[in-house]
Parts: C-alpha cells; structure tokens; sequence
C-alpha cells in the first residue's frame, strides 16, 4: 500500500505551484489582457475617427447637392453674361481642394473680425506696415462649412440692419422735408 501513496504525494507535488508561479501567472495575464484592452480601445478610436469622417463626408455631400439644385433653380433667371459667369465659379468650386478652402475660410473669418472690430465696411486695403492679421487654429472641413454658414448668416444680418437703419433715416428726412413745407 505504499505504491499508492508514493504516486499520490508525486502527482500532488506536480499539481502544487509555489505562490511565486501563481503570481507570475497571473501577472502575465494581466498583461496580455491589458495589451489586447490597448489594442481594442485604439481600433475603436480609429473607428470613431472614421464614423466621424464619413458624418463630415455626408453631411458636406449634403449640401453639395443643396447648393446645386438652388444655382440649377437660380441660373435660368439670370442673364447669359451671369449664368456664364455663375457656371464658371461653379467649375472653378469644383476644384478647390480641402487646404484652399481652410484657406479661404480663414481669410474670410479674418476680414469679418476686422470689420467687426474696425466697426465698418470689409476693408479692401492691406494692413500697415509692421501689422500682421490675426492667425487661427486650423478649421476642418465640416466645422469650416459651419463657420462659413454662420459667418454668412450674421453678414446677411448686419446688412438687415444696416438697410434697416437707412430706411429709417430716409423717412425721417421726408417728414422733415413734409413739416418744412
């Protein structure tokens, strides 16, 4: 009855790690889990970044297709001379790439801060010597759309206001006039 036991006290000795084993273990589970948790949490970043990318992608498409059926609506309107004019700024739109059009956003914003700081009409004169315009942050694509919209909508609104200001003027000079009469 020896035997059985010899072979018992053997296999359990194989069986029994040391808590040094045990630790190692698990400690390179850890790693392994926290190496693939890495890797997971940078595919879904790429991946939000491209669900983020194919938002701007569409949403640009978007209005890509408004803007053409509104000229497609406007153009017959128009005389020859300016349907010829519109079509070729359409073609010449075509061709802008993304970096010209932060470009040209950028431009844009710049003159609208200095006129809203100047208090006047967009200047058409370049800065004095030794003056630099303002620089800003780079736009994105989508988020430049939106600045353009928004640049373009508060222009619309300061020419309200400003045509609404006349009128005003206009008509009290002609009451004035009325009463000299």
């Amino acid at each position: 009855m020896m035997f059985p036991q010899s072979r018992h006290s053997a296999s359990s000795q194989q069986l029994k790690f040391t808590t040094s084993d045990s630790c190692d273990r698990i400690k390179d589970e850890f790693q392994f889990l926290q190496a693939q948790y890495h890797s997971l949490k940078l595919e879904c970043d790429k991946l939000a970044s491209e669900k983020s990318e194919m938002q701007r992608h569409y949403i640009m498409a978007e209005i890509v297709k408004r803007l053409n059926g509104i000229c497609a609506q406007v153009l017959p309107y128009l005389s020859q001379e300016h349907q010829q004019q519109v079509l070729a700024a359409i073609e010449r739109a075509k061709q802008v790439t993304p970096p010209e059009m932060n470009s040209i956003i950028r431009q844009q914003l710049q003159a609208h801060q200095l006129s809203q700081l100047q208090g006047l009409a967009l200047p058409m004169t370049p800065l004095p010597l030794g003056l630099s315009q303002p620089t800003l942050p780079a736009v994105t694509t989508s988020s430049g759309l939106f600045s353009l919209s928004s640049l373009l909508a508060s222009q619309a609104q300061l020419a309200k206001e400003e045509k609404a200001s006349r009128d005003g003027v206009d008509s009290h000079r002609e009451e004035d006039g009325d009463k000299s009469d």
